[in-house]
């Protein structure tokens, strides 16, 4: 089988780590990278990635790019450009994305009956994953075929994010803020779109109608002034949040995503922080109690952007196979890396 032509979408901190997998990965290869900074244009692909130059040299022309005729793209831009999605689906080219639209919304509404039709005209696929919302989602879900009877499904994150070293990310979830009014409740609960459409993937994939999903968030303060470097957070400012979307039936919960994050320990409120970063309760008969942790020691708690990247490239492969339109839980089944494969490339190199 011949590797599939592959072109990464911008090289930002995620996009960065999904240029080396590419690179790493013997069933794909980098045909284009396309660079939003025009610093970046011109580049050779492996210097944008911390590794020897490859031959590929990245470019802002997208029709450029389209005219390669990439099997695939690898979508993870900061901010989502619908324009440039639609051309590409249109053109008949599956997308893999890490970018959960959040400016536009989420995957939902009048953005998502534009990105259907695109995939419509083009035949393409689009897959929006990551590890949380994405990896987590998918393997929740493989999870319940255990069960006979299903109550209620719950996916809790508690993670140390003082690392993801994106500002705007955290501005835009209230972090750094000292204050909780109307203003900023809205620009968190559009921060966290992405989890609604988790939610409701989920109880898609588990063949549930949901009669009503709602949105909950709290804030707690720093103790004391914190220098992340990326930014500060002043003593009695925001520094950890707790968000969670319910989803109910007959009034009862019936699935679950929630977040609990902080960027210091130290705060004037009494919140408890799993170590696990994942706790999944599926209540029903059996119920199953998980919890997961990345053991990483050079990541310093986990590197969030290699998490977020790999699933989106080891799902390249179902993509391609997958039937065109916006692809759900039900669609790609379990993701796995290709191990054999780094076995058999590192053995002939």
């Amino acid at each position: 089988m011949k590797p599939l032509k592959i072109v990464q979408w911008t090289t930002g901190k995620v996009g960065t780590c999904a240029l080396r997998a590419i690179l790493d990965d013997p069933r794909l290869t980098l045909l284009g990278v396309y660079a939003y900074s025009a610093e970046k244009a011109g580049r050779d692909a492996g210097s944008l990635c911390g590794r020897p130059d490859c031959g590929v040299l990245a470019s802002d022309d997208v029709e450029a790019l389209i005219a390669l005729s990439p099997d695939a793209v690898v979508y993870t831009p900061f901010m989502a450009d619908l324009d440039h999605l639609e051309s590409l689906l249109r053109a008949g080219i599956d997308v893999v994305s890490t970018n959960l639209l959040l400016n536009c919304g989420g995957l939902v509404g009048a953005t998502r009956e534009r990105l259907e039709a695109a995939c419509a005209a083009g035949g393409s696929s689009l897959l929006v994953t990551g590890v949380n919302p994405g990896w987590i989602n998918h393997v929740t879900a493989s999870l319940t075929a255990v069960c006979r009877e299903l109550d209620c499904v719950t996916i809790a994150e508690s993670t140390d994010v003082s690392n993801y070293a994106s500002k705007e990310t955290w501005d835009a979830m209230g972090i750094g803020r000292s204050e909780t009014d109307a203003q900023v409740l809205a620009v968190a609960q559009g921060a966290m779109v992405s989890f609604r459409d988790a939610a409701l993937g989920l109880a898609r994939s588990l063949g549930l109608e949901l009669d009503e999903l709602d949105f909950t968030i709290e804030h707690a303060r720093a103790a004391r002034d914190v220098d992340l470097g990326f930014m500060q957070i002043a003593q009695g400012s925001y520094g950890a949040l707790r968000s969670a979307w319910v989803g109910r039936i007959d009034g009862k919960p019936v699935v679950t995503t929630s977040v609990a994050w902080y960027l210091t320990p130290a705060l004037e409120e009494d919140w408890h922080f799993d170590d696990e970063h994942y706790h999944v309760s599926i209540t029903g008969e059996p119920g199953v109690d998980v919890r997961i942790r990345f053991v990483a020691p050079q990541w310093s708690g986990g590197d969030w952007s290699v998490l977020t990247a790999l699933p989106a490239v080891n799902a390249i492969g179902e993509v391609v196979c997958a039937r065109p339109g916006i692809l759900g839980l039900e669609d790609i089944g379990l993701v796995a890396a290709p191990a054999g494969e780094w076995r058999k490339a590192s053995a002939a190199g």
